[in-house]
C-alpha cells in the first residue's frame, strides 16, 4: 500500500537520510515530500543533492525549497556566498563541492531552481519549509522569502489555546485554511524535544538534524514516524552547526 512520507530538514546529513529511509522500509510505491534544507551543516551537502537526483528517478518526490537551499542556489549561480551563510553551514557546503565538475554543479543548480516553495496535496494538506503570513494562504503572499524564513506560523500554533473552537472569531485564519500543515525550519530542540511536534494542525518535522538531533520521517496518514541516530553519532569527526536557542 502506498504511503505519503514527509521528511524533515537534512542539512548535509546523507547518512541520516539513508538510515531513516531504511528504517521507514521505503518502497517504490511511497510518495516522498521533503520539507527543505538539504544543505549546510554536515559534510555531505552535495552528496545529498546527488542522492535526491537519483531518488526522483525511482519514486514520486516533491522537493520543497528551504532557506539554506536558496542560499546554496545563489552561490552555485553566482559563485558568491554571503558571509553569514558561510558561517551558518555554508562553508561546509562549499567544501563538499570541491572536485565536482561543471556538469554536476549545473545539474544541482537546476534542481534547486526548480524546487517549489510549497506544495498542496489532494487532501488539503500544505507542505512548506517555514510558513506564510497571508491570511489567504501562501498563494496570496507578497514576500516569497517568507516561505523559507517565517516562524510566526509555528509560534502562532504553539501559542493557540487548545480549547479554542475553530469557529471562534479569534481562531487564527491561517490555520483554518488547511486540513494539516507540515513544516521544518524551526528545530524542536528549542523546546527540548527530538521528535516531531504538533501544535493545532501544524506538524514540525525539524528535529535538529543540523545539530545534535535526529532526522525524522513521518507517514502523514498514520503519524507513525522513523528517525535516524543522532547526527553527531553518524559524523563523529565533525561539529555540525552550532545550536543557538
Amino acid at each position: 500500500m502506498s504511503r505519503t512520507l514527509v521528511i524533515g530538514d537534512i542539512h548535509g546529513g546523507l547518512r541520516a537520510l539513508e538510515q531513516a529511509l531504511e528504517r521507514a522500509a521505503l518502497t517504490n510505491d511511497d510518495k516522498l515530500i521533503f520539507l527543505g534544507d538539504y544543505v549546510d551543516g554536515w559534510s555531505e551537502s552535495s552528496a545529498v543533492i546527488n542522492y535526491l537526483l537519483q531518488l526522483v528517478t525511482q519514486h514520486k518526490c516533491v522537493f520543497i525549497k528551504g532557506n539554506h537551499d536558496a542560499l546554496c542556489e545563489e552561490w552555485l549561480r553566482t559563485g558568491k556566498g554571503n558571509s553569514s551563510w558561510q558561517i551558518d553551514g555554508g562553508s561546509e557546503t562549499v567544501k563538499s563541492y570541491e572536485g565536482m565538475g561543471e556538469t554536476g554543479r549545473r545539474a544541482h543548480l537546476e534542481l534547486l531552481q526548480q524546487m517549489p516553495f510549497y506544495y498542496l496535496d489532494d487532501e488539503n494538506r500544505l507542505f512548506i519549509h517555514a510558513g506564510f503570513t497571508s491570511m489567504r494562504g501562501p498563494q496570496k503572499e507578497f514576500q516569497r522569502p517568507v516561505f523559507s524564513w517565517d516562524r510566526t506560523l509555528w509560534e502562532t500554533a504553539l501559542a493557540l489555546d487548545p480549547m479554542m473552537e475553530k469557529n471562534s472569531s479569534f481562531y487564527p485564519r491561517r490555520l483554518r485554511l488547511y486540513k494539516e500543515i507540515y513544516i521544518g525550519h524551526t528545530p524542536t530542540l528549542r523546546y527540548q524535544k527530538m521528535v516531531p511536534m504538533q501544535a493545532a494542525n501544524v506538524w514540525n518535522l525539524d528535529t535538529g538534524a543540523a545539530y545534535e538531533g535526529k532526522l525524522s520521517i513521518m507517514n502523514v496518514e498514520t503519524k507513525e514516524f522513523w528517525q535516524s541516530d543522532n547526527l553527531p553519532q553518524l559524523y563523529p569527526a565533525e561539529q555540525g552547526r552550532k545550536f543557538n536557542e
